[in-house]
């Protein structure tokens, strides 16, 4: 696959487009709204600066692959790709007219991709009109740095599909864990218990958010805290993440707490507003 469109181009789509030109390949993003896609383009082009002073990238490589990078507001433009990967909203009326269009308008033996993060994927393909040739690419943030991808085969996904989709992967210097169609795939309905738990925990008062994240980071290991995680996802992203999964699971660890809601209702999306569980008006948290 030479030629790779991306629907989309907020923090996600603008983050997989990055790799995608920086493993030298054809990009062309659809984004139609203007702003979002004159940001995400600056984005583009910033990361793969840094990537380039990093040693990570080859500047004259790097030059050309931004030079044949098109951004545009027409999935009209999309008619060649090889691959077209949907990164917008998490909200299925909008994709599934996405992938009726793209259906209409991209090669026949095109793959078409969804980087949802929670949606069916055997859902999304029967709006496509090519379920063989429909497949999830969860892709993580942030994009650049986060090494996984998620291949998410439908009911009636083809081989052929999977294994070309596990080569684009490793061209994008990225690697592949496949699974069957199932809510919130391998990683989320492991992770979204443990966040969920972790907004719970602030609300009855145990401890503060700074306390809850440093005790992960400090006694788990882990890289980063789950409140600031939620807030580097996007609360209004986690709080629809789990009314998916308890609607199709029904069970009580996925519920979207109380306070989730709430931050959600008054706008404190986390970092790409300004304000989750943290405020990021400044300098630090």
């Amino acid at each position: 696959m030479k030629t790779i469109g991306v629907v989309g181009c907020g923090l996600m789509g603008s983050g997989i487009a990055q790799v995608c030109v920086q493993a030298g390949l054809v990009v062309r993003i659809v984004e139609v709204d203007d702003n979002v896609r004159e940001t995400g383009q600056r984005r583009i082009r910033t990361g793969i600066t840094r990537a380039v002073r990093r040693g990570l990238v080859d500047r004259e490589a790097a030059d050309r692959a931004l030079e044949a990078m098109s951004a545009s507001a027409s999935l009209e433009e999309l008619g060649d790709c090889d691959l077209v990967i949907e990164a917008v909203t998490e909200r299925i009326d909008v994709k599934r007219d996405i992938f009726e269009r793209l259906g209409r308008i991209t090669r026949p033996d095109a793959i078409l991709a969804s980087n949802t993060s929670s949606i069916s994927i055997t859902t999304l393909a029967q709006a496509s009109g090519r379920a063989a040739r429909f497949v999830g690419l969860h892709f993580f943030n942030p994009v650049p740095s986060m090494r996984l991808v998620e291949i998410i085969r439908g009911v009636e996904t083809d081989d052929e599909t999977v294994a070309a989709c596990r080569e684009f992967v490793a061209t994008i210097g990225k690697e592949a864990v496949v699974c069957r169609d199932t809510p919130a795939f391998i990683v989320n309905k492991l992770l979204v218990p443990y966040l969920l738990d972790a907004i719970r925990m602030l609300e009855a008062g145990v401890a503060s958010a700074e306390d809850i994240d440093r005790a992960m980071e400090l006694g788990a290991g882990y890289p980063m805290g789950p409140l600031r995680l939620l807030d580097y996802v996007g609360l209004d992203t986690a709080c629809h993440v789990a009314d998916v999964m308890f609607e199709e699971l029904g069970e009580p660890r996925f519920k979207a707490p109380v306070l989730l809601r709430r931050l959600v209702a008054a706008g404190r999306f986390g970092r790409k507003s300004g304000r989750g569980f943290y405020d990021y008006g400044g300098e630090s948290r």
